[in-house]
């Protein structure tokens, strides 16, 4: 969540950024963060003054017993006793105003960066980067055109799946539910062999593998943000109170809650590969057919803790990874900048990359890569201590698909169909052991 520091430094830039997110009510939400806080402050100085009267009443006490002051001793007995009802009661004051101003805070995003473009939704999105020549920098997502060198319509990859049995949704629909396929046979080796190269590349580039837990308790949701605005995403374990986990940021990233980590120790680089699971309520229609959109994937995640001055650094290099990760697997890419209001609730800046579906003629996303600055740090507690003065301060924290697996199979399947068969990416063929899928 933001700092109360940078709300009441800075109360104009927030309130302009939380516009740029298209926040409703940015001002008013602002000014009740302020106002809670100015009667948790009076509380406290209030508090404080009768603690310290109280304190000095104390010390009389015993004087007046040995001068035989009994019932001068009583009466300032009596006025102690006074003073520490209304401490309790100024206490009580000062914790609920803390509280309110905590449930305030919980309910405004992130504000996001200079960089970051105006816009209301995802057609406002610019592409930065693409290997398509159609996509030039600068353009925003509505005004790409098809690309001419796209093959005649090809089979989606639900179809590819049925025909060399890679997939079969309609079991998954009869062991789960929708959005649950079985891999089969070559599929399955596939998924295995993605999982396997995007770990090993990812170690290759300074990550140290975790294998985290795919349940978290609510503590876990709240510190990366995930609670409590995104309860309807996410599966609950009521007897338990326990989420599966969207993404292994959330695990991940909480490994480091209440920690004071060393400058010297930064940046910190894991990655994992989880299941993940959301529940994607209310998705329906041909956006959602095939491996497009799943209420279980693979997923493999990179997080990053960093201190402030570094961030962007990391962040650029994160970008570099994901796109040396899809020019491995020769696929048609593109990298968005998102808007303002296309942007995630915690994120400060974000970026997308998404590949081509030649059957669907449209863009998939399979990777965000995200820089939440201090927001998710102030959550979880997460600091790092300065070597020189050994100050203190909140890290930074970032993270990104590299990669989501689903729509990754999809582009692989629909790009590399041929009249013999499937061909599989170079990269992949030690790790799956066949060249073709026929």
């Amino acid at each position: 969540m933001l700092t109360l520091k940078l709300i009441t430094e800075d109360k104009e830039r927030v309130i302009k950024g939380l516009e740029k997110k298209h926040f409703n009510g940015a001002r008013e939400a602002i000014e009740n963060v302020l106002a809670t806080d100015k009667r948790r402050r009076e509380a406290q100085q209030q508090l404080d003054k009768t603690k310290q009267e109280a304190k000095q009443l104390a010390s009389q006490i015993g004087a007046l017993m040995k001068q035989g002051k009994r019932e001068e001793a009583d009466e300032v007995k009596k006025q102690v006793a006074e003073l520490k009802q209304a401490d309790k009661n100024l206490q009580e004051a000062m914790d609920t105003a803390k509280n309110e101003m905590d449930a305030l805070l919980c309910t405004i995003p992130n504000i996001p960066y200079d960089e970051v473009p105006e816009g209301s939704c995802a057609e406002d999105n610019h592409v930065v980067k693409s290997n398509l020549k159609e996509c030039v920098e600068g353009d925003t997502v509505g005004n790409w055109t098809a690309n001419p060198e796209v093959a005649e319509a090809k089979l989606p990859h639900w179809e590819l799946a049925k025909k060399y049995n890679l997939i079969d949704f309609d079991l998954g629909v009869k062991i789960t539910g929708a959005g649950f396929p079985v891999y089969v046979g070559k599929g399955a080796r596939l998924q295995r062999a993605l999982i396997n190269f995007f770990l090993d590349e990812a170690r290759n580039s300074g990550y140290t593998e975790i294998m985290p837990p795919t349940v978290v308790n609510a503590d876990s949701g709240y510190g990366t943000g995930q609670l409590p605005d995104k309860e309807g995403q996410m599966y609950h374990c009521e007897i338990d109170d326990l989420y599966l986990i969207p993404t292994a940021e959330v695990p991940v990233t909480n490994i480091y809650r209440d920690v004071i980590l060393d400058e010297k120790d930064l940046p910190v680089k894991n990655c994992a590969y989880t299941q993940c699971f959301r529940r994607e309520a209310g998705s329906y229609g041909k956006d959602v057919r095939g491996l497009n959109r799943l209420h279980e994937f693979s997923k493999i995640e990179i997080v990053r803790i960093d201190k402030p001055e570094h961030s962007k650094e990391s962040h650029r290099e994160m970008l570099e990874h994901v796109e040396g990760l899809l020019k491995k697997l020769e696929l048609p890419y593109r990298i968005l900048l998102l808007c303002g209001g296309d942007q995630s609730f915690t994120s400060a800046i974000c970026y997308d990359f998404e590949v081509y579906s030649e059957a669907q003629k449209r863009w998939l996303e399979v990777s965000s890569v995200s820089n939440f600055d201090t927001y998710q740090a102030n959550r979880l507690k997460c600091r790092y201590r300065h070597t020189d003065d050994k100050k203190i301060e909140l890290c930074h924290t970032l993270n990104g698909s590299a990669l989501a697996l689903p729509r990754i199979v999809a582009a692989i399947l629909e790009n590399n169909q041929t009249a013999d068969g499937i061909r599989v990416p170079k990269c992949l063929i030690p790790y799956c052991g066949f060249d073709m899928i026929d």
